[in-house]
């Protein structure tokens, strides 16, 4: 399998570089620049069981992966308090707060980000990211990734 640095530098036959000049990169934060799951997963089971939920026994990784993982705030709290959405979206707040307090000590980008950083900035292309307004605060606390999306804002937002 041809890897997708060889594509876009043009150094595979089947290179992206005839078909169209590549101009601009756009990142998802979340899986692709770092992977924030495991401190999500702390960060629930941590402050489930201060509410009493599963008896006050702290989740598995496979519950968090099923039930609570990929889904946005409010479907969490209509899951944890399907009676009580205010209580709910209550507790996601302070769960999203403990998550940015761990995640400026703990987030790591995923390998190989700096290569492609370099890459990127060899050929002067644009670059920018598509993230969640919790992602965008996150990344403008972070010393690792503030240096290095902060620019990107000037182009596009």
């Amino acid at each position: 399998m041809v890897d997708l640095m060889s594509k876009l530098c043009g150094t595979s036959k089947s290179s992206l570089s005839g078909v169209a000049p590549l101009e601009v990169v756009l990142f998802d934060i979340d899986g692709t620049l770092c992977d924030s799951d495991q401190i999500h997963y702390y960060a629930f089971r941590e402050m489930l069981p201060e509410i009493g939920f599963n008896g006050g026994v702290p989740i598995t990784e496979e519950y968090y992966i099923e039930n609570f993982a990929g889904k946005h705030n409010d479907d969490v709290a209509r899951i944890l308090f399907p009676d009580d959405l205010e209580r709910g979206l209550k507790f996601t707040e302070d769960k999203e707060a403990m998550f940015r307090r761990l995640a400026v000590d703990k987030l790591k980008p995923v390998n190989g980000l700096y290569k492609v950083k370099k890459w990127i900035e060899d050929r002067g292309l644009k670059r920018t990211k598509s993230m969640t307004s919790l992602e965008l605060i996150l990344m403008f606390q972070h010393p690792i990734w503030a240096p290095m999306l902060r620019p990107s804002l000037n182009i596009y937002f």
